[in-house]
């Protein structure tokens, strides 16, 4: 077997020479041929210089600089299209993810599965970001239909002629996970340690957490479409009980009380209509990051490999 590593770099500089030094010894045990894509993605800190110094030492660790921070999936997409072997591996360059886990993710592949996720045991983060995690994970889950996998992760292991499915993306709006599943119907998962994070912390914040949820809702389906539609016909049939309750109420009192009530549906009723214009917003939102013609990343330079 051959692997190819893929880590995304951002703000890493203390802990990718760490995680290249662990795959270094997990990597011959594993495979015969073996590369580690490490993409800077606009790092604003002193990354692509440990990268490059990586590059020298190893001749097996490739660097990628992007021109500017395109986002981790973004990062995750070039490394990928840049693999050379037959199963890439993803994995996040904050040392949480353990290389020595390698052998199971490429074990339970070689059972036969086309993706296999290295889910933790235990979650080490905050209470809310665990809830929000769960969430987005959720409706990524939901957007692939793979009813087998309940949690996914960046930790993953699949197999390269996969990415062939998605070598026409030309968006910056990408989510790996859901590409994968245009592909792939063979998903499992194996659990692994989670290590808590000791350098510096997450990247992802409350709003990103947000984003990237609107993001797989609405690229990758039109649920949320049909539950403004759905919910434009439920309080569609609320106005006509509202409007059958006030001319009864008018012919048998001979006047309409209830200023509060009147007040309260008007709010109600605008209420659904501004959600529904914020869905269809960012439905065409969508369109226009697509038609706009912007690439997922731009490549400044390479560095290292001779796989």
């Amino acid at each position: 077997m051959n692997c190819s590593v893929v880590i995304p770099v951002y703000r890493g500089e203390h802990t990718i020479e760490l995680l290249v030094n662990r795959l270094a010894d997990a990597l011959p045990v594993v495979a015969e041929e073996y590369e580690v894509l490490l993409v800077n993605d606009g790092s604003p800190d002193h990354s692509w210089d440990v990268i490059e110094s990586l590059g020298k030492q190893y001749s097996w660790v490739r660097g990628i600089k992007l021109m500017r921070n395109y986002g981790q999936e973004n990062a995750t997409l070039c490394g990928i299209r840049e693999a050379r072997c037959d199963v890439i591996v993803t994995m996040d360059d904050d040392l949480q993810h353990d290389p020595a886990d390698l052998p199971k993710l490429l074990a339970k592949l070689n059972e036969g599965y086309d993706v296999v996720y290295g889910v933790p045991r235990v979650r080490r983060q905050v209470w809310w970001k665990s809830i929000f995690s769960v969430i987005v994970k959720w409706a990524i889950s939901s957007v692939m239909g793979v009813s087998t996998i309940r949690d996914i992760s960046a930790y993953k292991a699949f197999r390269a002629e996969l990415k062939h499915a998605f070598n026409s993306i030309n968006s910056p709006d990408v989510q790996i996970d859901v590409l994968l599943s245009w592909s792939a119907t063979r998903f499992a998962s194996v659990e692994i340690e989670e290590a808590p994070r000791t350098v510096d912390r997450s990247n992802y914040n409350f709003i990103k957490l947000i984003k990237v949820s609107l993001l797989v809702l609405t690229n990758y389906t039109t649920i949320p479409l049909r539950l403004a539609s759905i919910m434009g016909f439920v309080f569609t049939l609320i106005g006509i009980f509202v409007m059958l309750y006030v001319i009864a109420v008018y012919f048998t009192l001979g006047s309409v009380p209830g200023f509060t009530f009147l007040i309260s549906a008007v709010t109600i009723f605008s209420g659904v209509q501004l959600f529904a214009l914020g869905i269809i917003g960012e439905y065409l939102a969508r369109m226009f990051e697509r038609s706009s013609g912007r690439p997922p990343y731009v490549i400044q330079e390479t560095t290292g490999g001779n796989l």
